[in-house]
């Protein structure tokens, strides 16, 4: 099958499986009172309690099933059960909510520990793959460094950090969504590159593999998509810890596995910034006892600046869209 219409119809269904399970999801979740807890600071979204969550589901069931159909091959196959590991964090925490009527889901250090699990097995994995290996692309050159043994804590460092950014950008609807899809479109546009090289340069293994990932990519892709459909303000449905962990996951396993980790920060760069201002916001409060922003994460702030929740994941999309540019411009270099 021609590559390209091999990442086409991975698209195509993750998006239409994850539109299908839509409606029975949303009516299952609503049926089991599967509703999001509203946290009692947050009090401009009152108006969002009883909303049914864990929507994760949905779109992890549509990338499962453009792996099975097109990319069964080990790095898509890893990168799969990585997400869905991930993703089971999330539904335990999701599940504890639920079940207590509570927002406090895993307490920290049980969900810490089960980010540091995986992280170390897929390290070791990546260490010892021949097609990943400790080589990691520098942005905006062709050059590669290789970190040796340093690979495998920079490795874990990456699945922590960008499971724990997405997580913490789940705060408005359709924002992890929005500026996910554009995530994985770009890391599959250069994954696709990457596969194209390494068939005219006669690494036909290596072409499968990176194929392979791709189908990954841009089956998340069309199931984000598919999913953003319901979780746009108003959201019909939450995608829960269940689908924000799993998302991380996904978003550090393509940038690993295609050694380009480094372009990550780039690419997810309002992922890094939702990191990036609630750790401003707690050294600054336990510097001075003030608040840096208004509300931490960044798009908090935002709201209570009076930005309107539409407008906040437009600015988000779009912000990765040209980051996501600049990225592809500097892979082609």
């Amino acid at each position: 099958m021609d590559l390209s219409l091999r990442f086409l119809l991975s698209a195509l269904v993750g998006f239409a499986v994850t539109a299908l399970l839509s409606r029975p999801v949303i009516a299952f979740a609503k049926r089991a009172k599967a509703s999001q807890t509203i946290l009692f600071y947050v009090d401009k979204h009152e108006g969002k309690k009883g909303t049914p969550t864990m929507g994760g589901i949905m779109f992890l069931a549509g990338v499962s099933a453009a792996v099975a159909a097109f990319g069964r091959e080990k790095l898509a196959v890893v990168a799969l059960c990585v997400t869905l590991g991930y993703g089971l964090i999330g539904f335990l925490d999701d599940f504890i909510k639920i079940k207590f009527k509570r927002n406090l889901g895993l307490k920290a250090y049980q969900k810490i520990i089960g980010q540091l699990g995986i992280a170390a097995i897929v390290s070791a994995f990546c260490y010892t793959n021949d097609f990943v290996g400790t080589a990691v692309r520098i942005p905006f050159t062709d050059v590669y460094a290789d970190f040796g043994w340093a690979y495998i804590p920079f490795c874990a460092f990456v699945f922590i950090a960008m499971t724990n950014a997405v997580n913490l950008t789940d705060g408005l609807d359709g924002l992890v969504a929005g500026s996910g899809a554009v995530y994985f479109a770009a890391f599959g546009i250069m994954i696709a590159l990457a596969a194209v090289d390494a068939a005219d340069g006669g690494r036909t293994l290596a072409s499968a593999q990176y194929s392979s990932l791709g189908v990954f990519s841009f089956g998340f892709f069309g199931a984000l998509i598919a999913f953003f459909w319901c979780n746009s303000n108003p959201a019909a449905i939450f995608m829960g810890d269940t689908g924000s962990l799993a998302t991380g996951g996904a978003a550090a396993c393509v940038a690993v596995f295609s050694q380009n980790a480094l372009f990550a920060p780039l690419i997810g760069i309002m992922f890094v910034v939702s990191c990036i201002s609630v750790i401003l916001q707690v050294l600054h409060f336990k510097r001075t006892k003030k608040r840096l922003f208004l509300m931490a994460p960044f798009h908090h702030h935002l709201e209570y600046k009076g930005i309107k929740e539409s407008k906040i994941v437009s600015y988000y999309a779009v912000i990765t869209l040209v980051a996501a540019i600049v990225a592809l411009i500097a892979y082609t270099l």
